[in-house]
């Protein structure tokens, strides 16, 4: 059913609601450890040196750190925080991060040892209807922050959407390009989700248990983390630059769910300007599943 509009306002009575939500902000602090940087190494199956005081952290390894310890009772049924503390009280079941941009400072990475904080604000929230049913789009913003001044900032593009119903019919699939200077399969197995999900304090069901992903949400299987594709592709590009150059930006957006039933693959092609690097992902079938950019210094 169509929201039914506010009659004096214009506006469907939840999307006023919703917008009490914009610009509601928490602070996170944290002196940045060694752990996360070893952890993320591992997850990646990375050889890097032990971290030492005054590491730079590696691209979106960030996503490990600055972890509010949420109680289990704050969680809701599917794991996650309990909507209406920081993020609105969207009723719709299904959330996925669908995408996001993050610039980093070069001249002020975040350091192991480093005292930093993370300053979080809903910058929006918007309702709208779509082939699939309601959906609702938040847009958080961060902003990271060292002695030295800010580090990083990251927006974040969360969605909101219905349960799935029997019958419904998939999205359009996309071809991707299957072929790239640089190609790697990844086996996307339940300790693989099960790990990167620790390392980020990530409580969602659909990532570990199969039960609820497949009996509550209606997924196939597992759901492959969207960050977790987003870490591998700029992993993929970080491994292909000269070790003098630092990451400057970096965005992705989720165009279809991967699940743990299947490999897939992560591409990367460098652009003319040598400083570019087009990044995508496609499952077994060649449809495509994320696509990202890195730009580097």
């Amino acid at each position: 059913m169509p929201p039914t509009p506010d009659p004096n306002t214009g506006q469907d009575a939840a999307s006023t609601e919703f917008a009490a939500w914009t610009g509601r902000s928490e602070t996170v602090h944290e002196t940045l450890a060694p752990w996360p940087l070893q952890a993320y190494s591992a997850i990646l199956d990375r050889t890097d040196p032990a971290p030492d005081q005054g590491t730079p952290l590696p691209p979106l390894a960030h996503w490990g750190c600055f972890l509010s310890p949420v109680r289990q009772s704050e969680l809701a049924l599917d794991g996650h925080r309990s909507r209406g503390v920081f993020l609105p009280p969207v009723p719709l079941p299904r959330r996925m991060w669908a995408g996001g941009r993050l610039d980093w400072r070069p001249d002020n990475p975040l350091r192991v040892g480093d005292a930093a904080q993370r300053v979080s604000r809903v910058a929006s929230v918007v309702r709208k209807q779509g082939r699939s049913g309601e959906l609702v789009f938040v847009l958080v913003h961060h902003e990271m922050h060292n002695a030295a001044g800010l580090a990083l900032v990251e927006e974040q593009d969360l969605v909101y959407r219905e349960a799935a119903r029997p019958g419904d019919a998939p999205p359009q699939p996309v071809a991707a390009q299957t072929s790239a200077r640089w190609r790697e399969q990844v086996v996307p197995d339940p300790v693989l989700l099960f790990r990167y999900s620790a390392m980020t304090f990530n409580g969602h069901r659909i990532h570990y248990d199969r039960d609820y992903a497949v009996k509550e949400e209606r997924y196939p299987g597992l759901v492959v983390h969207g960050p977790l594709i987003a870490t591998l592709l700029a992993d993929l590009a970080r491994r292909h630059v000269p070790a003098a150059q630092r990451i400057a930006h970096f965005e992705f957006r989720a165009v279809r769910p991967l699940f743990d039933l299947h490999p897939f693959w992560i591409l990367g092609e460098p652009e003319a300007d040598g400083r570019t690097i087009r990044l995508w992902a496609h499952d077994h079938e060649g449809w495509e599943a994320m696509r990202a950019q890195a730009r580097f210094t």
